[in-house]
């Protein structure tokens, strides 16, 4: 990157502080505007000139030949408007008609009971400790390892999570998968769909789920009656109520 280029990344880096972003957005940001820069060959501050048609032909690309999730064209979106408008202070006043990206329905891995309790034996001390967070409470990895002391009421037997995703507080109540003989693959955000999963089978209300989880939209926590429809779990069997 040219010593030009270096500088808007260092007015990037300055307009995101000042905002007061979180540093997951910065990251993610800088790596956006970088790749615009290098997709366009562009050496200077002029070459940005005439961000519209630029940002389309970008946004396009990612959606052709990149084959992204439409989240994350959406993630691309914003970084470059935040460019313009934030820090070249450019307006974007013509159209951005870019490829959309089409939507993927992944259904997220989910373990059983026995599973989740195997894995939590195999686990000791503090990796134990989130584990338990994240499946109990259904936190998010950066949420259970931000958790402080003053933060669970106990009496209440309630935690509060401040500054999530979005920033908006809300209440809610790895190696070891290999040598569990599980033959999944499992991460910590495993332990939040199963969470939510064995909620909604438990009969749990999914505006309940949603609120736990802190979910703007209802739709996206729909994905886990997904999961139990394609687990056979959606509906009970009729010949489980008889008494044979």
């Amino acid at each position: 990157m040219s010593i030009k280029n270096q500088k808007i990344m260092n007015d990037v880096h300055s307009v995101m502080r000042l905002g007061h972003y979180s540093i997951h957005t910065e990251r993610s940001y800088c790596d956006w505007i970088k790749r615009f820069i290098h997709f366009h060959g562009m050496k200077s501050r002029n070459d940005l000139q005439g961000g519209e048609p630029k940002i389309e032909q970008f946004l396009t690309h990612l959606a052709v030949n990149g084959n992204v999730s439409p989240s994350t064209q959406n993630q691309a979106m914003n970084a470059l408007v935040f460019l313009y408008k934030k820090v070249l202070k450019h307006s974007l006043d013509g159209s951005i008609d870019a490829v959309r990206a089409r939507k993927k329905q992944n259904i997220p891995v989910v373990l059983t009971k026995d599973e989740v309790v195997s894995l939590i034996a195999l686990l000791k001390g503090t990796p134990q400790l989130v584990v338990k967070l994240l499946y109990g409470s259904g936190l998010r990895m950066n949420e259970g390892i931000r958790l402080r002391v003053h933060d669970i009421e106990y009496d209440l037997k309630e935690i509060v999570v401040r500054s999530g995703k979005g920033d908006k507080d809300r209440v809610t109540t790895k190696a070891a998968a290999k040598k569990a003989g599980i033959d999944k693959r499992v991460s910590s955000h495993t332990f939040r769909h199963s969470f939510a999963t064995h909620l909604l089978q438990r009969g749990t209300d999914i505006r309940t789920i949603q609120a736990l989880l802190g979910h703007a939209d209802i739709s996206t926590t729909m994905i886990y009656t997904h999961v139990l429809r394609q687990r056979g779990h959606g509906v009970t069997s009729p010949l489980d109520d008889l008494d044979l």
